[in-house]
């Protein structure tokens, strides 16, 4: 069993909010609660692979409390540094409490209807993320009280339009906050979407986010979930997605993460006959920041393909952590599997633990995997120079040359605008922090 310094504090809350956690999430919560207790937090990092390289004892050693009393931020204001575009459906929650759709309706995805809401119980909560599996997820499933539960198929046009499910954050003034968002997405056969998952936090006081999203694809289903993560420097941001997908099932995820004392987004897909996943994902770190992704695919069926690539850019004290693992089952054979991340050190002082693996139990497959650390160099710079280019404007076209790959992948054009504009309003301050752009 791990350790939880403030146990007493977590079960006097948990006990306070246990009245407003939906009739039908009861028995989950319950569940959660009891794992959570067993398991702990994994602050041991030694003999703990998981958590080798992200100490969490800072989120153990502070009291988080739930639920608090919330201040509704201004919505134009939140329009200025969150991606909410007239064009999507947006359904936005404050502190998990759900404030109201914004944008373009669409009735297939609406979290409201009573009809749509008996449907998705297809995706049930804690089907796909097992309590069992991590105490993060256990923590979510005995605090979240109201998760959405969505479900699109392809009786309509609606799911032309891009869908997102904001998640905003807020301070305390009394108590250090957490927030437990949920999301379970069905995708009926053959229906194609676009999912957008954000979460902006709006304070720099100590603040503990822990969402679980849960997608299932059906048979020759498309979905392509972009994910942005937008942090205080006081965050501890610990993401899980678990994705399930049939035969001959489409996953596009790519995310965008920034800004957390700690960041973690644990990701693992689960592939059947034919399916294909693509996990890509662009993470910038400074100062002390901490941003780790867990990255697994499992191929369970024949004739399945993914791709795992991600890049980084670290500057600071900053650390980032790559782990991605791919496991090819006995009898899947034809699997065709790649993994990929590139780091681009910007201090002496950053650094990138990454560990590429591939466990292969069939025969007949494509595999391999690569990782690769590097600086700006000095050949580069003066290139750049030689032909006019100011020094400091040299840099900055090399650093967002490097992320542009990944943000070229955000298709939608507006959220590769606001993406785009965020990278370039990061470029002053990871060059300010930086000692190795322009060494040998």
């Amino acid at each position: 069993m791990g350790e939880i310094k403030h146990l007493a504090a977590y079960q006097a809350d948990w006990e306070r909010c246990r009245p407003v956690i939906h009739a039908d999430r009861h028995e989950l919560a319950l569940e959660g609660w009891d794992a959570f207790k067993r398991q702990g937090f994994p602050t041991s990092r030694r003999g703990n692979e998981l958590w080798k390289y992200t100490d969490i004892r800072a989120i153990n050693e502070t009291e988080f409390r739930s639920r608090l009393p919330t201040e509704i931020p201004d919505f134009e204001e939140l329009r200025g540094i969150a991606p909410i575009f007239e064009s999507w459906h947006n359904i936005v929650y404050v502190d998990d409490d759900y404030i109201g759709n914004w944008g373009t309706e669409i009735k297939s995805w609406d979290p409201e209807s009573a009809d749509r809401r008996a449907h998705a119980t297809e995706t049930v909560h804690g089907e796909i993320a097992s309590v069992e599996s991590d105490p993060f997820v256990a923590l979510n499933a005995a605090f979240c009280a109201a998760p959405v539960k969505l479900l699109a198929s392809d009786d309509g046009d609606d799911n032309v339009v891009p869908f997102q499910v904001i998640w905003v954050s807020t301070g305390s003034e009394s108590h250090a906050r957490a927030n437990y968002p949920r999301c379970a997405l069905s995708l009926g056969p053959d229906t194609t979407a676009t999912f957008i998952e954000t979460h902006v936090s709006l304070t720099d006081e100590p603040l503990l986010e822990v969402p679980v999203v849960e997608i299932h694809l059906g048979a020759g289903a498309s979905l392509t979930h972009y994910r942005v993560q937008l942090s205080g420097s006081q965050t501890y941001h610990v993401a899980t997605t678990r994705v399930r997908q049939a035969a001959g099932s489409t996953y596009n995820s790519v995310s965008f993460a920034t800004g957390a004392a700690i960041g973690r987004h644990d990701i693992h897909t689960h592939l059947g006959e034919g399916a294909e996943c693509k996990l890509h994902g662009l993470y910038i770190t400074n100062g002390d920041e901490h941003q780790s992704n867990e990255v697994g695919t499992t191929h369970s069926k024949p004739y399945g393909t993914s791709d795992q690539f991600y890049k980084g850019i670290l500057s600071g004290k900053s650390q980032a952590v790559f782990s991605g693992k791919v496991v090819v089952e006995r009898g899947a054979q034809k699997t065709n599997a790649q993994q990929k991340d590139l780091n681009l050190l910007l201090a002496h002082g950053a650094e990138i633990d990454t560990k590429p693996s591939l466990e292969i139990y069939a025969d007949d497959v494509q595999c391999g995997h690569g990782a690769t650390a590097g600086h700006v160099d000095e050949d580069t710079l003066f290139y750049l120079q030689s032909r006019g280019v100011e020094y400091a404007t040299a840099q900055a076209m090399l650093i967002r040359g490097f992320a542009q790959e990944i943000l070229d992948e955000f298709d939608l054009p507006e959220l590769n605008d606001f993406l785009t504009r965020r990278v370039d309003d990061l470029l002053p301050e990871l060059q300010a922090t930086s000692d190795t752009i322009g060494t040998a």
